[in-house]
């Protein structure tokens, strides 16, 4: 049966922005129908999965479930444009653009071009970033007593530390990340209002992906005429199957890695602060067993889940909780639905820096399992133990607001008061 408002709200990037909305229109999907048809108006339908197990079964079949053609939700005038741009969609695959990251991959292609970076984002390999990462950390909380006792923590704090560790890691200039930032914050946040770019202020007639895209180009040719010891050297100079890759494959990677690589961390670093001085207990707890940490850390990254989607277009016919998937037909995973799935998370909507187990998917599943959730990990741990340590009081002074976006979300604002001592 034709639900058009409940449709139309899982479709609407303002939904995703009001919690208390979004989880209850959830909760009710998971209770009621599981796997529900969805038809938003301007939208191709899809199936809304809402269930943690079938989120695990689905990713788990990644032989049945292809991310490509349709890795993201998009309505068909967005989908039209994108087309556009490039020239119309692919006859053979049906994709609209032929800018393809490791998200829009799959089978051998996907191990490929993983493999290409997969041992740089290894635990063993990034213990040598921790004595950096704890310096970076100082950094930036530093940054909190330069502002006083008060700051916008989403604007002014969170956003730029991540964005550093990502940008020196990849061999951007320090100079150029508030352009990396900006790029990232229209590319992720080009349904809010207020992130999205202005083109009626724009001084170029190109848009952020293509600007994205001619950025990284000047860096792959510089880097393949002067390889250094930085990410992007590995990739400029990378081969599949004996074959350098392309510009566009070579940019299209630079982009996954560099916006990635700090939006969803930086998203999960301002949502984790939230919860704590919501939840005055938990703080309490952790500031006196800095041991719980690593639990704390799980436990924000649960919380906040920055990617609340994935989609995936089925192969074949598939029955997912007794419902037919016919061939052909998308599906929409809702990593946000499925942490807080009742049957596998105990009290689901209470902050619990010590649930134990926490096996969320806000990292996604399988093949597809986010490359730098160990980066990740390590940098909310390294921030949050900085923190901690200096941090006598802290309480909220306005009304945090999140992204308004279907895809990547997070806060924006943050106002906070606090009392810091120095290091």
């Amino acid at each position: 049966m034709r639900t058009p408002e409940l449709d139309n709200a899982i479709a609407n990037p303002a939904t995703y922005a009001d919690e208390p909305r979004i989880h209850e229109m959830l909760a009710k999907l998971r209770k009621e129908d599981p796997v529900h048809w969805t038809a938003p108006d301007g939208f191709r339908p899809y199936w809304a999965i809402t269930k943690y197990d079938d989120i695990l079964e689905i990713e788990k079949r990644n032989d049945v479930f292809h991310n490509e053609p349709r890795s993201t939700l998009m309505n068909i005038q967005t989908e039209h444009d994108l087309a556009s741009m490039w020239g119309g969609p692919d006859p053979k695959t049906g994709r609209v653009s032929p800018f393809r990251t490791l998200i829009d991959m799959d089978g051998e292609d996907h191990r490929a071009y993983r493999g290409l970076t997969q041992a740089w984002f290894m635990p063993g390999n990034l213990k040598k970033l921790e004595a950096r990462m704890g310096e970076l950390a100082k950094r930036y909380v530093d940054k909190m007593l330069e502002h006083g006792n008060s700051c916008d923590f989403a604007r002014e704090v969170a956003v730029y530390y991540p964005l550093h560790v990502i940008m020196s890691i990849l061999g951007v200039p320090e100079s150029d990340e508030p352009l990396m930032l900006k790029l990232t914050q229209e590319l992720f946040g080009g349904q809010d209002p207020d992130l999205k770019r202005d083109e009626t202020k724009s001084s170029t007639d190109t848009n952020v992906i293509l600007d994205f895209f001619m950025y990284f180009n000047k860096m792959t040719a510089e880097r393949r005429a002067n390889p250094g010891e930085d990410l992007a050297s590995v990739i400029a100079n990378a081969n599949i199957k004996g074959c350098p890759l392309g510009d566009l494959e070579t940019a299209s990677y630079y982009i996954i890695v560099a916006t990635a690589g700090h939006d969803t961390t930086s998203s999960s670093i301002a949502g984790g602060l939230r919860a704590l001085i919501e939840n005055p207990d938990q703080l309490k707890k952790l500031k006196e067993n800095p041991a719980l940490l690593d639990g704390a850390v799980n436990e924000m990254i649960r919380w906040t889940t920055p990617v609340q989607h994935f989609m995936r277009t089925a192969m074949e016919d598939y029955t997912v909780r007794g419902t037919k998937i016919e061939k052909g037909q998308a599906l929409q995973l809702l990593y946000v639905s499925g942490n807080r799935d009742e049957e596998v998370f105990a009290d689901p909507f209470r902050f619990n820096i010590t649930r134990d187990p926490n096996r969320h998917v806000a990292f996604g599943y399988g093949a597809h399992v986010c490359l730098g959730q160990h980066l990740a990990k390590m940098e909310i741990k390294a921030f949050f133990a900085e923190l901690l340590k200096r941090l006598d009081t802290i309480e909220i002074t306005g009304e945090p607001k999140k992204i308004q976006s279907v895809f990547v979300t997070g806060l924006k604002s943050l106002p906070i008061r606090y009392s810091l001592r120095a290091a």
